[in-house]
């Protein structure tokens, strides 16, 4: 089965074919970085990493490029949300950009999102903005007036073909107040003048001012990526008008098409309502993994949140619920205890063949696993694969000691889909690092409660038992030993 992807420009189900056989550019908008990272951003950028690895896993040399927006985006005031955040924390704006930037990369990491190849910032591509717009003049769709310059969609008879909408239409769908500067209500800026006091400005052939945020990913994604990207992607809420505008503008200066596939990820809602900053109702990644929300119960593992983020295909909605995450822990749980108790069984397996039956689960599993990634990333079936291995590989190992063969073709598994694809089984999980140390902890106080066994202090191994009860671990003892789990 080829990969299939739903294109939101043709509305369709589509066969993957890049325009470059054995290459595929990859645009994805990032965030504007003037505050932390919610679950919201999550919901996005863990979808489209997955993406970009599945794209990686069939053998494509992808090159992903993600934007950071450190100027041009307006609120629906006019006001820049760089200088919004600046005056909130009385810094200057590009401290602001400079601490967002690293705290959006520490939850990217935290959630094991791979860095994308090229991460532009806006206010270090304005020459190519510049040059863009000098473009669209140049070809009449565009005009300035009074120190800004703006796009003509009248230019542009193909202006919403993406989002559905009639140019007609469009003077009721513009939010912010009418600009007599413009011709047509839905025109958008390509360069906005600056007035002498606006901090964040550039001069050029018009004055002084700052570049129009769809202009911006424009000039980014072609410039690194070429006239025609492969896949564009970002949230539902920016087809309207970023990436139409997009559509517009790159199509106007180049007279090629500008993107081949469309994706868009559906949002995280609370109680119904999109999660977002202007909504007040965000979670950001911080508290999330922190504890630190009235939502929220408990702090929750970063691999919690990919798994629950993963948990609904990517242009499924997503309603947040703390009984959601909490579920999401657990399962995740099972799957690394799963994993543990395969590569821990490693040293002492003996050598023989590989489980014949099993070899059989696996090569349906892994099947069944590449149909729901080709079936437009459908990474809740694609996880139902690893949980159906967890038990199976549970099964064998409590029936007797598997053979080596039969050990290492689980692990290879969960290494190469469960990790390599959907990034939840980290290799770290029975060895170094924070997952580790944890498994060090709990070995040491699984030892200290046997010594207490031996010398009958069973009142002390009884309670050690229910203090770690108590804060959500469970102790199960068995023929192999003791072992522990996350029972929440």
């Amino acid at each position: 089965m080829a990969l299939k992807i739903h294109n939101s420009l043709t509305r369709k189900i589509e066969e993957f074919v890049p325009l470059h056989e054995g290459m595929v550019g990859m645009y994805v908008c990032g965030p504007t970085i003037y505050d932390h990272a919610h679950l919201g951003h999550a919901k996005s950028y863990v979808s489209f990493d997955v993406v970009a690895r599945y794209l990686r896993y069939l053998g494509y040399q992808v090159r992903y490029v993600q934007n950071l927006t450190d100027v041009g985006h307006m609120l629906d005031t006019g006001e820049d949300r760089i200088l919004k955040g600046a005056r909130r924390d009385r810094i200057e704006p590009m401290e602001v950009v400079e601490r967002y930037t690293r705290s959006y990369f520490e939850d990217m990491d935290a959630l094991r999102v791979v860095r994308p190849d090229i991460s532009p910032r806006a206010s270090g591509h304005v020459p190519e903005q510049i040059e863009l717009t000098k473009t669209l003049l140049a070809k009449g769709h565009a005009y300035e007036a009074n120190g800004s310059v703006y796009f003509s969609v009248a230019t542009f008879p193909e202006y919403g073909k993406l989002s559905g909408r009639r140019v007609e239409e469009l003077e009721e769908a513009v939010r912010i107040e009418q600009n007599p500067d413009k011709r047509h209500p839905a025109d958008f800026a390509l360069w906005r003048r600056a007035e002498p006091e606006h901090i964040m400005r550039w001069f050029s052939p018009w004055g002084w001012g700052f570049p129009g945020w769809h202009a911006e990913c424009s000039a980014m994604s072609m410039k690194y990526l070429g006239e025609t990207l492969d896949i564009h992607a970002g949230g539902l809420d920016n087809i309207f008008p970023h990436h139409e505008s997009e559509i517009a503008q790159s199509e106007a200066a180049t007279g090629k098409p500008f993107v081949r596939y469309w994706m868009h990820n559906n949002m995280v809602t609370v109680d119904g309502a999109r999660m977002g900053k202007s909504m007040g109702n965000f979670i950001t990644i911080k508290e999330a993994l922190r504890g630190e929300h009235a939502r929220l119960t408990q702090a929750y593992s970063p691999m919690a949140i990919r798994l629950f983020v993963l948990s609904s295909q990517y242009r499924s909605r997503l309603d947040f619920s703390d009984a959601g995450l909490q579920a999401a822990e657990r399962g995740l749980s099972r799957l690394h205890e799963a994993v543990r108790r395969v590569r821990e069984s490693l040293p002492a397996a003996d050598e023989g063949p590989l489980d014949p039956e099993l070899e059989q689960h696996l090569a349906a599993g892994k099947a069944r696993f590449l149909e729901a990634m080709d079936d437009d990333f459908n990474t809740p079936v694609a996880i139902s694969v690893l949980f159906d291995l967890a038990r199976e590989s549970n099964r064998r190992i409590e029936a007797g000691k598997p053979s080596r063969d039969t050990l290492l073709a689980c692990d290879a598994f969960y290494r190469d889909l469960g990790d390599g694809v959907l990034g939840l089984v980290p290799d770290d999980l029975g060895g170094a690092g924070a997952a580790g140390l944890t498994d060090d902890l709990m070995r040491i106080l699984i030892e200290l409660r046997a010594e207490f066994r031996s010398h009958k202090e069973w009142a002390r191994a009884d309670a050690l038992r229910d203090q770690l009860s108590g804060i959500g671990v469970a102790l199960e003892d068995g023929p192999e030993g003791t072992r522990w789990r996350l029972a929440r």
